[in-house]
Formats: structure tokens, sequence, C-alpha cells
């Protein structure tokens, strides 16, 4: 077989990450694998003429959706004709070989989904601040309680992961009324992604390939206790539409044994290691669970008075498409 086609697809809504966005943008280009590289600005035309004139040699696109995350991922999908399409976020910068081991995954028989690791890149004057490994979720990035070795799982990372673009066609894209808007917190449209393509297609694998990695910058305005307990909120907001949409047996399936069994043990290491640190970070966990309880009690609560409205398709969705290797 002939090597697949891959698009690069990378989002970007304000001005305040340019040089982030660049970064991200370059070490795309870098990757041997990709046959190009699609920028989706999202609603902002200031950002989109900017990059436009930056990059005149590649696809800088605004996003024809709603505003959001989603509806600028299924941009770049619905604009390329790719085998492969994998995402980048403008704040992440990919290794040489990124691209390359997400691709070797997808070859493994019936892996239509890989996700690779992220790694924070922390502000200099903050360090990781009141983070412990087992929330940098909070910040995009790959924690503990996830595999440590390549497998499969429920759902990859937002920052770093590819899929084959006719099965996120055939599923309908990414999905509007979940997942970020602007710099509004909210998150999980690539898990109800991953969720839904295993239900449509059983037998799929969704595969974790930590050889993958991206550095995920980490701003300075996200280290910080009250940053942590927004982003969890806002994750217990997303985890009841989540529920809402997959039902809650699949969407907090990862997120029980993480409640139960890794989070209890990363606060009493914490809680015995007071004098370096571990009193924030204690509190920083604790946080983090009410924060996220509170939001999904919300959230359920105000599910119960909203209907959803059914997702719209990528323009150039094909779902009568067969599920095919890249």
């Amino acid at each position: 077989m002939s090597a697949p086609t891959i698009a690069v697809v990378i989002c970007a809504y304000t001005q305040l990450r340019w040089g982030d966005l660049q970064d991200s943008v370059e070490s795309a280009k870098r990757q041997p694998a990709a046959t190009e590289v699609v920028v989706v600005i999202d609603h902002e035309p200031e950002l989109f003429l900017r990059a436009a004139a930056r990059w005149p040699e590649l696809r800088v696109v605004e996003n024809a959706e709603d505003r959001g995350l989603s509806g600028a991922r299924n941009t770049g999908v619905a604009l390329t004709d790719a085998d492969v399409v994998a995402f980048l976020d403008d704040d992440a910068t990919a290794d040489d070989d990124w691209l390359a081991h997400l691709v070797e995954a997808l070859a493994l028989p019936d892996v239509v989904g890989v996700g690779g690791r992220a790694t924070p890149s922390w502000p200099t004057t903050t360090g990781a601040g009141p983070y412990p490994d087992e929330l940098l979720w909070i910040v995009g990035c790959s924690y503990t309680g996830l595999p440590v070795e390549a497998g499969d799982v429920r759902n990859v990372i937002g920052s770093s992961m590819a899929f084959r673009r006719d099965v996120v066609l055939a599923a309908g894209g990414f999905r509007s009324g979940i997942g970020r808007v602007g710099n509004q917190p909210l998150g999980c449209e690539e898990t109800e992604l991953c969720i839904r393509i295993s239900r449509m297609h059983p037998g799929a694998r969704i595969r974790f390939e930590p050889r993958s990695n991206v550095s995920h910058r980490v701003s300075a305005d996200r280290v910080s206790m009250r940053y942590v307990r927004r982003r969890s909120y806002y994750e217990g907001i997303s985890k009841a539409v989540l529920s809402r949409r997959v039902g809650a047996k699949d969407s907090l399936s990862s997120e029980s044994t993480y409640l139960a069994r890794v989070l209890p043990k990363a606060l009493f290491r914490e809680l015995r290691d007071v004098r370096r640190g571990g009193a924030e970070r204690a509190v920083a966990i604790v946080s983090c669970v009410l924060g996220t309880v509170l939001g999904y009690a919300v959230g359920r609560f105000l599910g119960a008075f909203v209907v959803t409205a059914p997702a719209p398709v990528p323009a150039r969705a094909a779902a009568e498409q067969p599920v095919g290797a890249p």
C-alpha cells in the first residue's frame, strides 16, 4: 500500500497566542510525514489576516461553522482530502517524530484514532505551581492515571491526536454544543467523538502512543488555584453534557477509577509532604474534586431544562463511505 496522505490541522482563536501559534505551525511543517498543514482561525478576522500573511504557502482558512473548537476542527476536516487528519493545539509544539509515531499506530489492525503524550512547559516564573502530576489534565497535558505504555484507550487528549478522516466524517465530525469556545475552559469534545466512533464501529480501536510527544505550553494565568477551581468546575459541566449525550456509563467509565483510586493516593502522598509544597497540592486536589462535582451537578440540573439540537454535519461529510485504512 502507498503511504497515507496526512493533513495536520491547527485551530487558533486569539492573537494572545501568536508566538505559540508560530511555534506550533513551524513544528507541524517539520513533520516528514505531513502532506499538508491547515490553519483554521476561529472567528477572529485580524488573526486570520495575520496568519494568512505569515504562511502564504499553507491553507489558512476561517472557521465555517459555529464559533468554537469543534466547528474549527470540522472546518479543517472538511477542507482536506487527506487519508488521515492529525490535530495539534495552537499552544503545543510537536517533537520532530510526533506525527510518524501517530501514523505508525494507525497502521495497526482496526485502529481508527490515536493520541500521543502532552508534556507541560511551565512558565519560568512559577514552575508547576499547585499541580501534582495527577491534575495535569487541567492544563491539557498527560497526567498520572493515564496508561504509561502504548495500548488501547477510551479516548485521546485533544492537544495531540490523529484519526482516519473517513471515520470522522462517517461519525458526523466533532459535535457543537460541547467543548471549548474561546477561553471558556470546557472540554470533552474529543471524548464524545471517540465514544461515538466506538459505538458506530464495534471492534474499532482508539490507541495511545506515548512515543508521540508534544510540548504543551502552560500560560502563567493557568498556574493558580483560581484556574484549578475554574477549570474543574467547567470540566464537571462538560461531563454532564457528555453524560446526556452518550450516557453516564461510557462518559464516566475512566473517571470513576481516577476518582476512587488515583486521587486519594495522590492526596495522602501530598499530605505526607507538606513541607515541600504538599499542602498546596493537596488543596488543589480537593478543590479539583469539589469543583468537578459541583459543575457536574449544575450541568445535570440545567440539562433537565435544555433540549439539545442535532449536531451539524461537516460540509463534505460522507457518512455513506465505508471505514477504510489510511
